[in-house]
């Protein structure tokens, strides 16, 4: 009889391990992350840096530096998995492992180094002004002064550095970047402010439209963010991006990205070990 219910109790346990194997298997199947793939974060919505485009591929310099960098790793591009990493959910995508590694304009700060590890930088940005070419009486920050009407996107570090520096500024905020550029066109306001590469993407979109003005007001520096804690694969990202700069590949992504808005080919920053 205890023989009998020892059994029964044994096949009871190996059903629910059973169910329990199934119901991990299945939510494996249904994370983005394929093993047999790497997964990599990229924007969808910035021209120049990384774009989806209408036919569904994906172009820009950080495309460009994911995609190299997953060829250095050993994954040929039909190995690769993309996922749109937003600002607000680049460390949630790396924490869940949804991710292997995100490229989308990703700032290296201190705050962020608390919650990821990052290779790199592989890219040296800085806050500066866009305006319509024709444009002639704004030529850097002091212009704004002169209640020039700024645009910007709510909430962004670009914003608050207008507000706190530039208190003449008429600082209009909008949703998206893209909603700064349009209404740059259509003379509503009179500059946009972001990133100068971001920039740089937008007047590169539309070639004679705008043009970068200024010197740069503050230093980004566009890392490549990893999971805490995974040094193998940040070390092994470094040596890619390092390649990367040494063949020529750099700056040739550069050049294909930035050169219809007349941007300087910059030197490549050295990554930080």
């Amino acid at each position: 009889m205890r023989v009998r219910r020892l059994l029964h109790r044994l096949a009871r346990l190996c059903a629910v391990t059973a169910a329990g194997s199934a119901v991990a298997a299945l939510a494996a199947a249904c994370t983005p992350h394929d093993s047999g793939k790497i997964t990599i974060g990229v924007k969808f919505d910035q021209p120049g840096l990384s774009v989806k485009r209408p036919d569904g591929t994906l172009g820009g310099f950080d495309v460009d530096v994911a995609r190299y960098v997953a060829g250095r790793l050993g994954y040929p591009a039909e190995r690769i998995a993309w996922l749109e990493a937003p600002s607000g959910q680049r460390e949630m995508l790396l924490r869940n492992g949804q991710v292997d590694y995100v490229v989308a304009t990703y700032s290296i700060t201190d705050s962020r180094l608390e919650k990821v590890d990052f290779a790199g930088p592989y890219l040296l940005a800085g806050q500066s002004l866009l305006v319509r070419a024709d444009n002639t009486d704004i030529t850097g920050t002091a212009s704004l002064q002169r209640h020039k009407k700024l645009c910007s996107v709510s909430g962004s570090t670009p914003a608050q550095r207008i507000k706190d520096r530039y208190p003449g500024v008429q600082l209009q905020r909008y949703d998206t970047y893209s909603a700064c550029v349009e209404a740059l066109r259509n003379g509503a306001i009179d500059a946009v402010t972001t990133d100068d590469v971001i920039l740089a993407g937008y007047a590169a979109q539309s070639p004679g439209a705008f043009k970068l003005v200024g010197e740069r007001f503050s230093q980004e520096e566009y890392g490549i963010g990893v999971r805490k804690g995974n040094d193998g694969l940040r070390h092994r990202i470094n040596d890619a991006i390092e390649q990367m700069e040494r063949d020529g590949s750099w700056r040739a992504a550069f050049v294909d990205n930035f050169g219809a808005a007349g941007f300087a080919v910059p030197d490549p920053p050295p990554v930080a070990r």
